[in-house]
């Protein structure tokens, strides 16, 4: 007999938008007269969805697993760190069930990528596509997102693992 154990986490991530750097959501690179500042590629979709896999599988934090200052993360894609994270939560017996992140811009539209975005996730993770939606919204105009200062992300996960159950006899 097979017993399942679903867990649920949720991340979240913002960086400031400065000159001189591409833009990178979801893995993709968004034209964009300005991109987002980090140590990484400072993707934040893929940063939050990060965060809620550590969450979910007991793994910490982005920055515990991968420390800002750390030379080998330095201008590092976020689908790599994503497909690390991937491997140690299947080192740990689990399996993303689903992905649900929200990106969180004034601007530049995003819509026109959402689909790479989701293929190219899905494909660092090792699900189908249909495991994973990617969202956009403004803040109509609010706090330093609304004023294009800088972009957030928000996600949430659910993840599963499956054992064996032994039926106990009767003595």
């Amino acid at each position: 007999m097979e017993a399942e154990e679903l867990r649920v986490g949720i991340g979240w991530d913002s960086h400031p938008l400065v000159s001189g750097r591409s833009l990178v959501l979801g893995g993709v690179d968004v034209p964009y007269h300005k991109g987002l500042s980090g140590w990484s590629d400072a993707d934040v979709a893929i940063h939050a969805i990060i965060d809620a896999l550590c969450g979910a599988a007991d793994l910490g934090d982005i920055g515990t697993l991968f420390p800002p200052g750390e030379p080998e993360y330095r201008g590092v894609s976020s689908l790599v760190l994503l497909k690390n994270t991937s491997e140690l939560l299947r080192a740990k017996g689990l399996r993303v069930a689903n992905i649900d992140v929200t990106i969180i811009a004034q601007e530049p539209k995003l819509s026109p990528f959402i689909s790479e975005m989701r293929k190219r996730i899905s494909q660092a993770l090792g699900i189908d596509s249909t495991q994973v939606m990617v969202k956009a919204t403004s803040t109509n105009g609010l706090g330093f997102i609304g004023r294009a200062e800088g972009m957030a992300a928000q996600a949430v996960v659910l993840i599963r693992q499956k054992w064996s159950v032994r039926r106990l006899g009767k003595t």
